[in-house]
C-alpha cells in the first residue's frame, strides 16, 4: 500500500441479549443512541483530541426496520460535539456492514481523503419476536427466494449446507466438530465481560449441544439452536489512522496495529452458492487478503471468522486452507481452533459465543484481533507464536455473498 494504515483505540459496548444475566425482554431497553455514542465514547476517550477525527462511517444493516430508524450517520454527533458537521455516514452490506465501515475508513485514509477515521458498527435487533426478526434478516438474502425458503431463512439456509456436509462426510463425524466449535465459542465467551454468553455456566459444553438433536418439526432439519448466533444488540468501533494520524492522536506504535492487507469481494446474489460444502466468497476473499499482505496462511497467529452457524466456522476453516475440503470437522474437532491451538479463532467467543449485533460483528472482529495482536485482551488474552504474527479477519454478510477479509500485524 502507498500508505501505511493502523488502527487503534477499540471499543466494545456489551452484546446484550438471552444469555446476559442483565437481558429482561419485557423491560424497557437501550436504543441505537445508547449504543452507537457508548461505543464511540469508549474509542474516543483513548485519544488526546476528538477534534482530530476527520470522518465517520457507521456499518448497520437494518436499523429502518429494527429500529425505525434510518439516516445513522446523523447520530455521529451524539459521540461527541466536534463531530458536528464533519463527514458522516452509514454502510450496509449485510452481516458484513461492519466490515464495510472498515474499508470505507481504510480507503478513505489511503486516498489521503482523512487522516483519522472513526469506523463503528451498530445493531440493536431485540426489538421484535423471533419469527419477526428472522424475517426481516432474510433481507440480506435474495427477496424473490424468500417464499421458497425456510420461515427461519437463514438457519435453513445453513441447515441446507450442513445437511449436504453430513451426507458427503458422515453426520457424527461433522457433528463432533460442531460441537467442539460450540465448546470453544462459549469457553471463549466467558473470558469476556462483554460477551453475550459471558455468564454462560453450562457444566459439560459438548455433552448439552450433542443431547439437542437437530429437529426440523420444531427449528431447522441439520442445526441446533447451539451451533446458531444468537440475536444480539451492541456496537464497536475503533480508529483507523495513517501514520500521521495516529502520532497526532497521541497513541503509540505499540498500542496499534497495522493494516497490511485487505480484499472486499460480493458473489451474485441471486445465484445460489457454487458448491454447498464450500465457502467460496470467504476463501477467495481471504486468499486476496493475504496475497496483499504478502504471507500465507501458515503466518496468522490468531483470526476472527464468521460464524453465523456452527456449520459456517468449519466451512471457513477449508476455506482458508487450514484443513482440506471435507476435513475442517476433524481439524476443530482435534482442538486446532483452541485458545491453545495451532490456530486460535474468535477467542472472545465469536459470533456464536460473544454475540451477533449484525452491523457490529465486523468492527467488533477488528477490535478483538488489536486487543490481540496488542496484548489487551485481558483475561481473553491468547499467547502468540512469534512465527505467526499476523491476524486475519473475516466478516461475511448474507450467504458467502458480501465478504471483508483484513490482514493485521502489531505496529513497529
Amino acid at each position: 500500500m502507498k500508505r501505511k494504515i493502523y488502527m487503534a483505540a477499540g471499543a466494545n459496548t456489551i452484546s446484550m441479549g438471552t444469555g446476559r444475566k442483565e437481558f429482561n425482554p419485557r423491560k424497557e431497553r437501550p436504543g441505537l443512541e445508547h449504543y452507537i455514542s457508548t461505543a464511540g465514547q469508549a474509542s474516543l476517550a483513548q485519544i488526546s483530541n476528538p477534534e482530530l477525527i476527520d470522518e465517520v462511517y457507521v456499518g448497520n444493516f437494518m436499523a429502518g426496520r429494527f429500529n425505525r430508524q434510518g439516516h445513522l450517520g446523523g447520530f455521529a454527533a451524539t459521540i461527541n460535539p466536534t463531530l458536528e458537521y464533519k463527514p458522516s455516514m452509514r454502510v450496509e452490506g449485510a452481516c458484513g456492514s461492519g466490515g464495510l465501515a472498515l474499508i470505507s475508513a481504510i480507503r478513505s485514509v489511503l486516498s489521503e481523503t482523512s487522516s483519522v477515521a472513526l469506523a463503528l458498527g451498530v445493531e440493536v435487533q431485540n426489538t421484535v419476536k423471533a419469527i419477526y426478526g428472522a424475517d426481516i434478516l432474510a433481507t440480506a438474502g435474495w427477496s424473490k427466494k424468500r417464499k421458497e425458503g425456510h420461515a427461519y431463512f437463514f438457519p435453513g439456509q445453513f441447515s441446507d449446507r450442513a445437511g449436504v456436509y453430513y451426507e458427503k462426510y458422515g453426520y457424527d463425524y461433522a457433528r463432533k466438530g460442531m460441537g467442539r466449535w460450540f465448546r470453544n465459542a462459549i469457553d471463549n465467551a466467558r473470558l469476556d465481560p462483554t460477551a453475550q454468553e459471558y455468564h454462560n455456566d453450562t457444566a459439560d459444553l459438548e455433552e448439552a449441544y450433542h443431547q439437542a438433536v437437530p429437529n426440523g418439526k420444531f427449528f431447522v432439519d441439520h442445526l441446533n439452536f447451539f451451533d446458531c448466533s444468537k440475536v444480539s444488540d451492541g456496537a464497536s468501533a475503533i480508529l483507523v489512522t495513517s501514520e500521521e494520524g495516529l502520532a497526532q492522536l497521541g497513541i503509540s506504535k505499540k498500542d496499534a496495529v497495522e493494516v497490511v492487507g485487505f480484499a472486499q469481494l460480493t458473489r451474485n446474489i441471486t445465484n445460489d452458492p457454487p458448491n454447498p460444502v464450500e465457502m467460496t466468497t470467504v476463501g477467495k476473499a481471504a486468499a486476496k487478503a493475504l496475497e496483499d499482505a504478502g504471507i500465507t496462511i501458515d503466518q496468522v497467529g490468531t483470526a476472527e471468522v464468521h460464524d453465523c452457524f456452527s456449520i459456517a466456522g468449519i466451512l471457513t476453516v477449508e476455506a482458508l486452507g487450514l484443513a482440506a475440503q471435507g476435513e475442517g470437522a476433524a481439524w476443530v474437532a482435534e482442538g486446532n481452533t483452541a485458545r491453545d491451538g495451532k490456530l486460535p479463532i474468535n477467542t472472545t467467543g465469536g459470533l456464536i459465543g460473544w454475540g451477533h449485533p449484525t452491523g457490529a460483528t465486523g468492527v467488533h472482529q477488528a477490535v478483538t484481533i488489536w486487543q490481540q495482536l496488542t496484548g489487551k485482551a485481558g483475561a481473553a488474552q491468547v499467547s502468540l507464536n512469534p512465527e505467526r504474527p499476523y491476524g486475519l479477519t473475516i466478516n461475511m454478510g448474507g450467504d458467502d455473498v458480501t465478504v471483508v477479509a483484513i490482514v493485521y500485524k502489531r505496529a513497529d
